[in-house]
């Protein structure tokens, strides 16, 4: 008989960690493989942050904090709300977490009860359907069509609630797909959700500052006042401040849920980092004038990854709003056969074709949710794009 919890069989591991892992093998092995499964910003932490974090350590800010994060950072996160969303939030409607993964998993195990229902837009991050399952919450999985820029529909999103619905996920601009909603698409969202008074909504704001074309980032609760009580507005420094390995998420919502997701965090991994806290209050109240630039270098690479990809026979590219990913459809190589006569049948099987014949690691959609798909992040070089899409020409163009 196995030690292992059965609640663990209903998940599965982190496909997008699994793959990265499965590049830094091979590239350690001496393979020339292209990894472009991590979603992680190329660029450093800024130099800012970088020393708040060095004096935090040289002056002996290294203990415990608040189990739900410092009030310093809160008041920093309350002044990032203000600045940049117009939200108006107190210290006490902030909670602080080893990142915005870890601030996610808190609020659904600190509010969904068995048969309680989260409705997660697809294609949706990877992680959103299991943290719900270890909550003991049920997923209700909307697709979200290429034809409809992989956005949810007002009316789709009107025939997923039930009286069971506990929370919707909105998370724009996207993982996987970079899709994001503006001013009139949240409207539309917001206003099906004025009408359910009982469905809450949680944010995952992740890619805010990362947009392109002109796109303007909003926030439900900024978008509509009458949600705000009942809106958790989640993100934090990982993306737009290249801090991924710092650890810190934050969000903002109604004092009982943030005191309930901080009740969790005090019997599970209490503070964060006291030295991640101190530099990112430093990134949060430092200079912003980075952003824009390291967006402009993204939107490059973006640019690079689409024109190439829809030159590559079989495949077809979204250009997205937002973010540092595309999520391009592999439909036109399904039913294709490979030089060693393998049949191309699932978005799976495409990647890994790609993996084996070119040694480029990509996600397949159905990772996701939606196929057939697959998602790349032009979170790397130019040159590495720009090679990694040759392969990928050449291995649609090898298929017969």
């Amino acid at each position: 008989m196995s030690i292992v919890a059965k609640r663990l069989s209903v998940i599965k591991p982190s496909p997008t960690v699994a793959l990265n892992t499965k590049a830094m093998e091979l590239a350690a092995a001496g393979e020339d493989v292209i990894g472009l499964a991590a979603g992680e910003p190329d660029f450093d932490t800024p130099e800012n942050a970088k020393e708040a974090g060095i004096r935090a350590i040289q002056t002996g800010d290294t203990k415990y904090t608040a189990p739900d994060g410092r009030r310093e950072l809160k008041e920093a996160v309350c002044r990032k709300f203000k600045r940049e969303n117009g939200l108006d939030y107190k210290p006490e409607q902030i909670i602080i977490g080893a990142g915005g993964k870890h601030v996610l998993f808190n609020a659904f195990m600190a509010t969904l009860d068995p048969g309680d229902e989260v409705i997660i837009p697809a294609p949706y991050w990877t992680s959103y359907p299991d943290m719900v399952l270890l909550a003991g919450g049920t997923p209700v999985i909307v697709p979200c069509v290429e034809e409809h820029g992989f956005k949810l529909q007002p009316g789709d999103l009107e025939k997923a609630i039930t009286d069971k619905t506990k929370w919707v996920i909105i998370n724009s601009p996207s993982n996987p797909t970079g899709a994001g909603y503006n001013l009139a698409d949240m409207k539309a969202i917001t206003d099906v959700l004025v009408r359910h008074p009982h469905v809450w909504v949680l944010t995952d704001d992740m890619y805010e500052h990362i947009a392109y074309d002109g796109f303007e980032f909003v926030t439900p609760a900024q978008v509509e006042p009458r949600l705000y009580e009942r809106t958790l507005t989640t993100n934090g420094v990982s993306k737009a401040y290249a801090m991924t390995g710092w650890r810190i998420g934050y969000a903002g919502g109604p004092v009982d849920v943030i005191k309930a997701m901080g009740k969790v965090q005090s019997q599970s991994t209490t503070n964060p980092s006291s030295i991640s806290q101190a530099a990112a209050i430093e990134a949060l109240d430092g200079p912003q004038d980075f952003m824009k630039p390291r967006a402009e270098s993204f939107r490059q690479r973006r640019d690079l990854v689409v024109g190439m990809l829809n030159q590559a026979k079989g495949i077809t590219c979204r250009s997205p709003e937002g973010a540092f990913y595309v999520y391009p459809s592999c439909a036109g190589t399904i039913g294709k056969t490979t030089p060693a006569g393998k049949k191309i049948e699932s978005d799976d099987d495409f990647a890994a074709y790609l993996l084996e014949a070119e040694k480029v690691v990509v996600v397949p959609g159905s990772a996701f949710g939606l196929s057939p798909y697959f998602r790349i992040s032009y979170a790397t070089s130019e040159a590495k794009l720009e090679e990694a899409c040759r392969r990928i020409q050449r291995a649609c163009g090898a298929l017969e």
